[in-house]
């Protein structure tokens, strides 16, 4: 994953750029981030070229807390929020937001959407498809992917909207409230901001 294109580049690397935030976030929130991810990010860009950009404070604050925090802690911090035996301390999983248990309706309802788009759960994936990273990994593979009958705007916004949507910024409300949280704090601020933007785009589509 490179992370050279800084939130906020011209139209040219616009797709690249979305595409590789979702997956910066797929590999983020899907475990304790590896050093090799960290150290990306401690080195990143953290200027956009145009100045004012929405995401540019946010990001600029993610990569100083990236480079605030070890990767020992960091890894620690991930554990105590969301892993541990049984129930963890904050949910990562869309189905939690939207019914209020596991393994609802909204999963079943994902996994159909997925199967419609020709995509399917890898058996070495320990998590369920409605978890924030799979479904950004989903949104990344929309964006960039070869298939343009799959990969276009139309399937992200749809996606975006019923799968996403609906519970993301909960989700953001809940880990920034958590005493536990910094650095993952900073991390549901940016994803706020990010996901904020999404919507805002996909808005200006009608």
């Amino acid at each position: 994953m490179s992370l050279d294109i800084p939130p906020g580049s011209g139209a040219l690397d616009e797709e690249t750029a979305r595409a590789e935030l979702y997956g910066l976030l797929a590999a983020l929130y899907y475990a304790a981030p590896t050093p090799e991810l960290l150290a990306q990010l401690r080195v990143a860009t953290t200027q956009a070229p145009a100045a004012g950009g929405f995401l540019e404070e946010p990001w600029r604050v993610l990569v100083g807390a990236a480079r605030e925090h070890d990767d020992a802690a960091l890894a620690r911090e991930y554990d105590a929020l969301f892993g541990g035996v049984g129930k963890p301390e904050v949910y990562l999983y869309g189905s939690h937001y939207l019914s209020g248990f596991l393994n609802e309706k909204p999963l079943a309802a994902l996994r159909t959407d997925l199967m419609r788009l020709g995509l399917a759960r890898d058996d070495a994936m320990k998590e369920t498809e409605d978890h924030i990273a799979c479904l950004c990994e989903v949104m990344r593979y929309l964006i960039a992917g070869d298939d343009a009958a799959v990969a276009n705007l139309t399937q992200q916004r749809e996606f975006f909207a019923k799968h996403l949507q609906p519970w993301v910024m909960t989700l953001c409300d809940t880990l920034q409230a958590h005493p536990k949280a910094r650095f993952y704090a900073v991390l549901a601020d940016f994803t706020r901001a990010f996901m904020s933007v999404e919507a805002q785009g996909f808005d200006m589509l009608d």
